[in-house]
């Protein structure tokens, strides 16, 4: 078992899917955890609990990572209630389920996108890296997408906001790296959550054609995402910088 023992982690969008499953991993590999929510504040209750069972100091902020203002009180809350901050993952973020085909995307559907999951990881990140740079290192791993590595329709903005976040990791790593800041993506394909059951229902009624370019011919559960992330985190991966970890069961490039 991979040990985050004495770590402080910051999970972002952590009361549900692959960041619930992110929080509770982390738990039972020993860190401490703050993650955020937007809304569901029973939803995140639901996550502390679980990831108490594992005996590590476990909170939940709510936060709208779209605003500076909220970006900072999340990270001084973290850095607050566990005295460090080791490890950043930046996982909030949407997905629509109705099409946006480029005729009919609204200036305010393309700049929610853009603020909820682009700003965010920056607004995040921003006031994040100070605290890191000041203890001597850390790391960050940025929940990207297959979609921007193979394209898909119609949802062009969220492809664009997924495809920036890996030149964004890219950057970082180049930039922090003299810090001893790692920063690295994971790219999911489709994962059993909520985002991944609305994506099966609104691309196919065939479930057996829509599953075609994944060689494994199943989605992924969010647990299979949450290991990479742990992996990325950990001391197993300390050579690990600038990269983008596909975890999409084969299916790119095959989509």
């Amino acid at each position: 078992m991979i040990s985050l023992a004495g770590k402080a982690a910051l999970v972002t969008g952590g009361s549900r899917g692959v960041g619930a499953a992110t929080v509770k991993m982390f738990a039972q590999a020993g860190a401490d955890v703050v993650f955020s929510y937007y809304r569901n504040r029973e939803a995140a209750g639901q996550v502390e609990q679980e990831a108490r069972k594992h005996g590590t100091r476990i909170e939940s902020s709510k936060a709208d990572l779209g605003k500076m203002a909220d970006a900072k009180k999340l990270v001084e809350f973290a850095h607050e209630r566990l005295g460090r901050l080791d490890i950043l993952v930046a996982n909030a973020g949407i997905w629509k389920e109705v099409d946006a085909p480029i005729e009919k995307l609204t200036e305010h559907e393309w700049d929610e996108m853009i603020r909820l999951n682009l700003k965010s990881v920056y607004a995040t990140v921003y006031h994040a890296v100070p605290r890191m740079i000041a203890q001597g290192g850390g790391r960050i791993v940025a929940l990207s997408s297959v979609a921007p590595q193979r394209g898909t329709a119609p949802d062009s903005h969220y492809s664009a906001t997924k495809g920036a976040m890996i030149g964004f990791a890219k950057s970082l790593a180049l930039e922090l790296a003299r810090y001893n800041i790692l920063v690295n993506c994971v790219a999911p394909g489709c994962v059993d959550t909520g985002f991944g059951r609305s994506a099966a229902a609104k691309k196919s009624t065939n479930v057996r054609k829509w599953l075609a370019p994944y060689p494994l011919k199943r989605v992924a559960t969010a647990e299979e995402v949450a290991g990479p992330i742990l992996f990325a985190v950990s001391d197993l991966a300390t050579y690990i910088t600038g990269e983008v970890i596909n975890v999409n069961g084969g299916s790119f490039p095959c989509g």
